[in-house]
Order: C-alpha cells, then sequence, then structure tokens
C-alpha cells in the first residue's frame, strides 16, 4: 500500500508542470499587448501632428491601461510559476527583479488587486474625459464598478493584516 501512496504522490507533486503553459499563455499575452501598444504609439504619434488634446490624453491613458495589464501579467506568470511549478534558476543575476522569487499567494493577491484597482481608475479617467458622450447612467455605473474593486482591494488587505496578525503564513 505504501508502494501506491508513493506513486501517487509522485504523480501529483509532477502534476504542477500541467499549469506551465498557462503561465507561458501569459508570456504570450504580453506580446499580443506589446503589437497593441505599438499601434497605440503610432496612433499617439499622428495625433500629436494632427490630433486634439482631449485625443493625445485619451491615448496617452490607453498606452499606461496596457503598460499595467503587460506588468500585471508578468508578476502573474513569473510568480505563479515559481509558487506553483518550479523556481526560475537565474542564480544572482544582476537584472533578476527584487521581488522575484519573494511574492507569495497572498502577496499576488494583493498586487493582483492593486493592479487591477490601478486599471479600473485609468479607465474612468478615460471615461470622464470622454464623459460628454456618455450618459449619467453610463458614469454611474463606471463609477460604481470602480469603488466596488477598491472596496474588494481593501477587503483583501484587511482579512490578509489580520490573518498574518494570527500568526498564519502567507
Amino acid at each position: 500500500m505504501k508502494r501506491v501512496e508513493t506513486i501517487l504522490e509522485s504523480v501529483m507533486f509532477r502534476s504542477r508542470w500541467l499549469l506551465a503553459p498557462f503561465f507561458f499563455g501569459l508570456v504570450f499575452a504580453i506580446l499580443v499587448l506589446l503589437v497593441k501598444f505599438a499601434k497605440l504609439l503610432a496612433a499617439l504619434a499622428a495625433a500629436s501632428i494632427s490630433g486634439s488634446e482631449h485625443e493625445l490624453i485619451v491615448l496617452t491613458l490607453t498606452l499606461i491601461d496596457a503598460a499595467l495589464v503587460a506588468s500585471l501579467l508578468l508578476i502573474i506568470a513569473f510568480s505563479g510559476y515559481e509558487n506553483f511549478v518550479s523556481k526560475i534558476g537565474t542564480g544572482e543575476h544582476e537584472d533578476r527583479p527584487a521581488w522575484m522569487g519573494k511574492v507569495g499567494f497572498s502577496d499576488l493577491k494583493l498586487k493582483l488587486m492593486g493592479a487591477i484597482v490601478a486599471i479600473s481608475a485609468v479607465e474612468l479617467l478615460k471615461a470622464f474625459i470622454n464623459a460628454d458622450r456618455l450618459t449619467n447612467t453610463q458614469l454611474g455605473w463606471r463609477v460604481g464598478i470602480h469603488l466596488a474593486f477598491v472596496f474588494s482591494g481593501a477587503l483583501f488587505a484587511v482579512t490578509d493584516r489580520l490573518t498574518e496578525g494570527k500568526g498564519e503564513p502567507h
């Protein structure tokens, strides 16, 4: 019976590699976002010549939004891979991000919520800039959704703080 248990545990342990394609898929999504970012950058350059200030601001906010999403994807891919699949063997490479290898599940959850709130804030700012094209109801929904993200993020942080205070691991 011990042999069966050992085999099952070995299969279970190795099954973590089933997650690797998900994390590499996120890296691919960053490449797709890079293509979109390049198109937006070209549109910004064109708008700087013939566009309005309003258009420049919205395009710049859209670039910020894309950068935030790409950064979020990278954090999730790196920390998810390191937490659930395998350590990334970069040794003491000088360019290794300081947070790499130190972001646990709880930290990842808080970073995710922080990024979602930031992305939501950028989208809300774009909506306010285009407020003349939206109804009060549409603006109200966007503010409400943003506040829901802020409230959820605050709850995650409070819950994490309470759990941390009880001496439970991150």
